[in-house]
């Protein structure tokens, strides 16, 4: 099982009311939300290896080289340095080192790497994976990772954790009417506001979808647009052709890297050790994490009766 784990730390932060506080006042509602999604999922999905996927940067420089827009309404300040500061509340700030040190005392493996996104970590370890495995997100942009041979599917946690959806090969068919290998060039053409990703003007998810069937891939139908013999609309042919520029660089921002050097990851899901349980207490205590911390060591398959703060 591979964690966006930003993507649900921001959730558990909008999701757990703030006013779920450690003793000294701090806020941890992302914390214990993060911990609560975790023993859903395990308890649910019943992974043998974990890993919490991290963004080392959230908006790479490369990214940002190939499409200067490419995530730009969500930097508070850009700093000299060139690592733009993203726009997160403040009580979001403050739980980030905290949820980092609650992960490593669980014996969960935190996995980052320079200049990319945890997208790139999962689209790593997902395609070099020799088990089945689970994406958990709410960024659709993994959706490209499905792949039902490889036994790879995605569970999308966008409407709630109470209604997870579970996207295999299958259902983008049926969403969307595309497969897996033509996702990442139907995005580029439809583009992500969110991600600051225009897209190709006038064209939505319909025409994307049926360009795709049309034409196979997004080289495809950037030949045919110029190709005066072809019987592409001439609408269409005039709004790929604008958009040449767009269409050279943004299919490098919008795949997930697959090739990262992470080394050897040894993820599996194990009881923790005596030195590790008294440091989960500890913490459980530090920042009245309560029964949180009791639902994540039981679902993680540790005793829960050393827990020194359930409640």
């Amino acid at each position: 099982m591979l964690l966006d784990t930003a993507s649900l730390y921001f959730r558990a932060f909008y999701g757990v009311p703030d006013s779920v506080r450690s003793p000294n006042g701090t806020s941890v509602n992302a914390v214990r939300g993060l911990l609560d999604i975790i023993a859903r999922l395990v308890t649910e999905f019943e992974p043998t290896s974990l890993v919490a996927c991290w963004d080392d940067a959230w908006r790479p420089r490369w990214r940002v080289e190939l499409i200067p827009s490419y995530k730009e309404h969500r930097v508070a300040k850009f700093v000299p340095d060139g690592t733009d500061v993203e726009d997160v509340p403040e009580n979001l700030v403050v739980q980030v080192p905290i949820i980092r040190e609650v992960l490593a005392a669980f014996g969960i493996v935190v996995l980052g790497a320079a200049d990319h996104e945890a997208d790139d970590v999962i689209g790593t370890l997902a395609s070099s994976a020799v088990v089945p495995v689970d994406v958990v997100t709410g960024d659709r942009d993994l959706f490209q990772l499905t792949d039902d041979a490889a036994e790879v599917r995605v569970v999308y946690t966008a409407r709630g954790m109470s209604k997870l959806e579970i996207v295999t090969d299958s259902v983008l068919e049926a969403k969307y009417g595309i497969n897996p290998r033509q996702y990442s060039d139907f995005a580029v053409m439809r583009g992500d506001a969110s991600d600051g990703l225009s897209g190709v003007a006038g064209i939505g998810e319909k025409t994307a979808a049926n360009l795709l069937r049309g034409y196979g891939t997004l080289d495809g139908i950037i030949a045919a647009a110029a190709d005066a013999d072809d019987s592409l609309s001439p609408t269409v042919r005039g709004r790929i052709l604008a958009a040449t520029d767009y269409l050279a660089v943004a299919p490098k921002v919008v795949d997930v890297v697959r090739d990262l050097d992470l080394g050897e990851v040894d993820a599996r899901i194990r009881p923790l050790t005596s030195a590790q349980h008294a440091d989960v207490d500890r913490l459980a205590a530090q920042w009245g994490l309560g029964s949180s911390v009791e639902r994540a060591l039981r679902a993680l398959g540790n005793d829960v009766t050393r827990a020194s703060d359930v409640r």
